[in-house]
């Protein structure tokens, strides 16, 4: 891999079932297997986004017991695989941290003039490319990142597509984000 690759779920500002703008709230689940998934893949960062104080507090409670507490020493594993999560309240705070402006990959299935990428395309440039600018790979909870989000996209990555006859398409963030971490870093 030549090319640094973090990831970015975003919980605010994002929609909900009715299209409102909401903050949603972190789950265990997202803080511990996307910090897996993404350790296992090689991923250099793992930022969860959400403004909410509460929110944020309740994360770092959660990353103090496996980085530092009784958690550290009984799974060294997940500590390991969490020590690459940093928080931040917005995607503005995220891009701040880059010495050089990563292209900012998003995932949406809408249709919105933003140029796309296919998971080949993006996994040669990963692999390929001259390493010079990170890949920040976003993704979205609740119904979907809103247009100001996505409008701070460089590209789209290509929807995932699967095989159900009725072309249902639901999956969990966390498993989105495995889904597409091993088309992109997977060594198959």
């Amino acid at each position: 891999m030549n090319t640094r690759v973090d990831v970015a779920l975003i919980h605010w500002p994002v929609f909900d079932r009715a299209k409102n703008v909401v903050c949603t709230n972190v789950t265990n689940f997202d803080i511990h297997d996307i910090a897996r998934a993404s350790r296992t893949y090689g991923v250099t960062k793992y930022f969860i986004v959400n403004r909410l104080k509460e929110q944020l507090s309740f994360v770092a409670r959660v990353l103090e017991h496996w980085r530092l507490g009784i958690g550290a020493e009984y799974n060294p594993s997940r500590k390991t695989a969490l020590s690459m999560v940093e928080l931040a309240e917005t995607l503005e705070d995220v891009l701040k941290t880059y010495e050089v402006k990563p292209l900012v990959v998003m995932t949406s299935a809408r249709e919105l003039g933003i140029p796309r990428v296919t998971f080949k395309e993006l996994r040669q440039n990963i692999f390929e490319g001259d390493g010079k600018r990170p890949i920040l790979l976003v993704f979205g909870t609740g119904f979907g990142l809103t247009l100001d989000v996505l409008n701070q996209a460089d590209v789209l990555l290509e929807p995932i597509k699967a095989a159900a006859k009725d072309e249902f398409r639901h999956l969990s963030v966390r498993s989105a984000v495995s889904i597409v971490l091993d088309r992109l870093l997977g060594a198959w």
